[in-house]
């Protein structure tokens, strides 16, 4: 049983993951497990990963359906108590962040902790804060328009062994995102000023569009937040609230429709 698991998707990353896999192992705290999940690389990949005599480094090569398949099939495998996902181009932002992070997953009840990350590469899309980091504490809010970095958070376990969720394959860019919204909406999440990793834009979900999630994304928060979306703070979403109780009727999913027209006058009510 290790503190950490943490979980490292690769595919053809030879060019990257021996600076990641170090940034692990100069970690001054060193209660941890490395879980290395290969898409089957044709390249060089492996070769490196084995170059590491580390017992903590487990190494699995095997097909998947993609990067959140790759995170799947990883946390099945996991000992640690908390899980956390780092990209085979990314690394750890010093060698005290483990021991850091430690300092606070000991004391807190919250099951989702995260920090910040610093961007690497072009980061005109990214909000920073004051720090220049992205991306600071995030409300609520603030996570229906835009994401926290996977790189950024740390998961207890429980989420994954006792809740038994996983990242829905649906959704092949933005899993993570739509795992942080069911989460956010029952889960504490406790933000720490600790910057976390070094974080490579040039990744797929930087590229690429995910449409599946685009068209489920609202249709899932008033599945996951329920009545709690008509407080006042969310009363600029009520239009979209609105609409999107248009688009479970067409579905047919009226008893979602209600839910979200009943959302949308309560909202009302606050003007």
């Amino acid at each position: 049983m290790a503190f950490f698991s943490i979980i490292i998707p690769t595919f053809n990353s030879a060019s990257t993951i021996s600076d990641s896999i170090k940034s692990i192992l100069d970690q001054s705290f060193e209660d941890f497990e490395i879980l290395i999940q290969d898409g089957c690389s044709t390249d060089n990949t492996l070769a490196i990963v084995k170059s590491f005599p580390d017992k903590r480094i487990i190494c699995c090569s095997e097909k998947d359906s993609g990067v959140y398949d790759a995170m799947n099939k990883a946390i099945k495998r996991c000992e640690g108590n908390w899980l956390y996902f780092l990209g085979s181009d990314d690394t750890l932002r010093s060698n005290s962040v483990l021991k850091q992070v430690y300092e606070v997953l000991r004391f807190t009840n919250a099951k989702v902790v995260y920090g910040d990350v610093n961007i690497v590469g072009n980061n005109s899309h990214y909000r920073l804060n004051g720090n220049g980091l992205y991306r600071g504490e995030t409300s609520i809010n603030e996570l229906f328009d835009e994401n926290i970095c996977h790189q950024a958070i740390f998961y207890n376990s429980t989420i994954f062994f006792e809740e038994q969720c996983l990242y829905d394959l649906k959704y092949p860019i933005l899993a993570d995102y739509m795992f942080n919204l069911s989460l956010a909406a029952r889960l504490e999440f406790l933000y720490v000023p600790i910057t976390i990793a070094n974080y490579n834009v040039g990744g797929i979900s930087s590229n690429i569009s995910d449409t599946n999630f685009a068209e489920d994304k609202w249709e899932k928060i008033i599945v996951y937040f329920g009545t709690s979306l008509a407080k006042r703070e969310f009363y600029q979403r009520k239009s979209l609230i609105r609409i999107t109780g248009r688009s479970f009727i067409k579905k047919k999913e009226f008893g979602y429709a209600f839910k979200a027209f009943f959302i949308y006058v309560l909202l009302k009510l606050k003007m």
